[in-house]
C-alpha cells in the first residue's frame, strides 16, 4: 500500500525562480560611478573651487601682514559682535523655536495655519525689506521705539538690534527641524510614563528631550550658522559705528570698496575657519546624542 501511495503521487516540482531573481534590480537614479562623479564635479564648482581661489587670494599675503589685516582692533570688534550676537540669538530661538513647535504641533487654536505660515516669512523676505522693518519699528521715531526710548531702551542702531535681526532670521531654523521631530514622537511613551507616576516635568525631560534634543542641535547648529554671514536684516538697524555695532560681514565689504581684496580674503577666512570648527563641534555633540540616545533606549 505504501509503495503503490508513493508512486502515486506527483514528482516534486521545484519552485519557480522569482522575477526579481532572474532580472537585476532597476535602478531610478543611473550607476554609482555616474552620479558620484556629478557629485563631486557639483560640489567642486559651487562649494570647493570659491573656497579655493578665497584660500589662494589670501596667500598673497605675508604671515605679517595676514595676522595685521585679522587682528586689528576694528576687526576683533567685528568678531565679538558678529560671534557674540550670532550665539545669543540662536540661544534664544532654541528656546523659543522650541516653543513655537510645541505649540503647533500639540495644541488647536484658531488662526494655526495662519501662525504656521508665518514661521516660514523670514525664508521669503528679502533680508534688506526685514532689516528696514524692524529699523523702523524699533527707531526713536518707530512705532514701539519712540515708547521704548523715554524709558531708556534703545534697540535700534546698538548690538541689541543685531541680536533682534538674527533672531528674526533665524528662527524657521529651529521650528522647522524640531516640528517634524515632535509630530513623529510616540504618545504611547508619554502615556506610560504618565501610567508609571512621571509627573509632566520628568515627561518633558526624560521622555521627550532625549528624542528631540538632536534636532535641536541641528536647528541650533543652523540658525547659528546663517546669523554668522547674515547682513541685510543687520546693516540698516546696527547702525554701523566702528567698534560698537560693525558687523565682521561689513567690514568685509569695506575692504573690498577700497580694493584690498587681499585684506577682505584673510577676514572671510577666520570666519570661515571659526565657523567650520564651530560646526564640527556641534555635529560631534549631535553624533554623541544619537549614540546616547540609542543606548539608553
Amino acid at each position: 500500500m505504501t509503495a503503490l501511495t508513493s508512486a502515486a503521487s506527483p514528482p516534486a516540482v521545484a519552485p519557480p525562480l522569482r522575477e526579481s531573481a532572474k532580472r537585476p534590480a532597476r535602478r531610478v537614479l543611473p550607476g554609482f560611478r555616474l552620479t558620484l562623479g556629478y557629485t563631486v564635479l557639483y560640489l567642486s564648482l559651487i562649494v570647493l573651487v570659491p573656497i579655493t581661489a578665497l584660500f589662494f587670494k589670501t596667500f598673497t599675503l605675508t604671515w605679517d601682514q595676514f595676522i595685521a589685516a585679522v587682528t586689528s582692533p576694528r576687526v576683533l570688534a567685528s568678531y565679538r559682535l558678529t560671534f557674540g550676537a550670532s550665539l545669543i540669538a540662536a540661544l534664544v530661538n532654541l528656546v523659543f523655536g522650541l516653543l513655537l513647535a510645541w505649540v503647533l504641533v500639540r495644541y488647536k487654536f484658531p488662526g494655526k495655519k495662519l501662525v504656521d505660515a508665518l514661521v516660514d516669512l523670514p525664508f521669503a523676505l528679502p533680508t534688506a525689506v526685514a532689516g528696514i522693518s524692524l529699523t523702523a519699528l524699533l527707531a526713536g521715531n518707530g512705532w514701539l521705539g519712540q515708547y521704548l526710548e523715554p524709558m531708556g531702551i534703545k534697540l535700534a542702531f546698538t548690538p541689541a538690534g543685531v541680536v533682534i535681526a538674527l533672531i528674526f532670521v533665524g528662527m524657521p531654523f529651529v521650528v522647522r527641524t524640531v516640528q517634524p521631530v515632535l509630530e513623529d514622537a510616540e504618545k504611547e511613551l508619554e502615556e506610560a510614563a504618565t501610567a508609571l507616576g512621571a509627573n509632566r516635568l520628568q515627561i518633558f525631560t526624560r521622555v521627550i528631550f532625549p528624542h528631540i534634543a538632536p534636532a535641536l542641535l541641528t536647528g541650533f547648529a543652523m540658525a547659528f550658522a546663517r546669523a554668522i554671514g547674515e547682513y541685510g536684516s543687520v546693516i540698516f538697524i546696527a547702525g554701523n559705528m566702528p567698534m560698537i555695532s560693525e558687523i565682521t560681514p561689513l567690514i568685509i565689504i569695506g575692504k573690498l570698496e577700497q580694493y584690498d581684496y587681499a585684506g577682505a580674503t584673510a577676514v572671510a577666512v577666520v570666519m570661515l575657519l571659526i565657523s567650520f570648527i564651530l560646526l564640527l563641534v556641534i555635529n560631534a555633540l549631535q553624533t554623541w546624542q544619537r549614540r546616547h540616545t540609542g543606548a539608553s533606549s
